[in-house]
């Protein structure tokens, strides 16, 4: 099962992805800011950091940064609604995917499925 942790600062935005994403099929940690991810990073393994780029205490492309010093098999997928943030982490962090909000779900979960695609067919 894929583990995702996801860091959200919006409360009503954390609790519908982290139940969207179960219900697809994946295993899901929600924090709400960096801060709170770093730690679980440094002591359990997920397979995918989602994060808003924009929280308070530590911004996602630090929060993706320091995950790749500690994590670096873990994939990064960054929520943001804000283009200018979007231009920033794509120079940043050029190994994540970006999704800009507004979003349908579905498009979440494709756009996550599709990242672990390639993972899936070597496991075959």
């Amino acid at each position: 099962m894929i583990r995702i942790l996801l860091a959200e600062d919006d409360t009503a935005m954390r609790t519908y992805l982290k139940r969207a994403l179960e219900q697809a099929g994946f295993s899901v940690m929600a924090v709400s800011c960096g801060t709170e991810a770093l730690p679980l990073i440094q002591t359990e393994i997920y397979d995918l950091l989602l994060s808003d780029i924009v929280m308070p205490e530590m911004d996602g492309i630090e929060l993706a940064q320091r995950c790749n010093e500690i994590s670096p098999s873990t994939k990064v997928m960054f929520i943001t609604g804000f283009a200018a943030v979007s231009l920033k982490a794509n120079r940043e962090a050029p190994h994540a995917k970006m999704l800009s909000k507004p979003f349908h779900l579905k498009d979440l979960v494709m756009e996550v499925e599709r990242m672990f695609e390639d993972s899936a067919a070597l496991m075959l």
